[in-house]
């Protein structure tokens, strides 16, 4: 076990080739990529509403389809059912996530200069840690929505969760959600870290000692 304990300990030590390095440098850009670009997108059609009802989620916040109108149109929707009106001040990611982008793309370019393979490892589980998060997040809050539908509203309808990802009938809606070019970004940069883990493991395993060809 003690001899396990060093030898991890040697190859967390180890110093960063060139290639992993430069992935950490493009994934940091792709945080700034992936906080310019919409997150998410659902839209909604209903034979009052051929042309959809489009709502954009970007990391700092909601925008509608129709220069913004959709918005109201759906909040309009939602008040004769007794949810909850969308609003940016209500979504507290909207808080959070710009400041933990920001954070993340820091600690890649740290990892980058200092150049340590428990560096690349630490902003990988960091980075999962916040991707799970935050899709934990976005789910509860769809799940939210559903459910906590005002009991004095004028229409009537069962609890319902809106998707996450793909197609979903409500009442006589049909819903698309999927995800926008800024999680796409965000995917990137989770493939980018695990090829520079993968890369550095490559680069610091130890190669297995050949013996000596005798000589003829």
């Amino acid at each position: 076990m003690t001899r396990f304990l060093e030898k991890t300990s040697t190859f967390l030590d180890e110093t960063l080739d060139e290639k992993p390095r430069l992935l950490l440098v493009f994934a940091s850009l792709l945080l700034v990529v992936s906080y310019l670009l919409p997150l998410w997108t659902l839209t909604m059609f209903a034979p009052q509403y051929p042309d959809g009802l489009r709502l954009t989620i970007y990391s700092y916040k909601l925008d509608g389809g129709n220069h913004g109108q959709d918005v109201n149109e759906i909040n309009l929707l939602n008040h004769y059912i007794g949810m909850h009106e969308l609003s940016t001040d209500d979504f507290t990611e909207f808080k959070w996530i710009p400041f933990v982008l920001g954070g993340l793309g820091l600690l890649f370019l740290r990892a980058a200069v200092l150049g340590k393979i428990s560096h690349l490892l630490d902003v990988l589980v960091m980075y999962c840690y916040f991707g799970a998060f935050s899709l934990w997040s976005f789910g509860y809050k769809l799940y939210r929505y559903g459910h906590n539908l005002a009991p004095t509203a004028s229409v009537k309808v069962p609890a319902f969760m809106p998707p996450m990802f793909g197609y979903r009938k409500l009442a006589n809606f049909e819903v698309y959600s999927y995800p926008g070019p800024g999680s796409y970004a965000l995917g990137a940069v989770a493939v980018l870290l695990l090829v520079a883990v993968v890369l550095a493991w490559r680069a610091g395993r130890p190669r297995p000692v050949r013996p000596p060809r005798p000589s003829p």
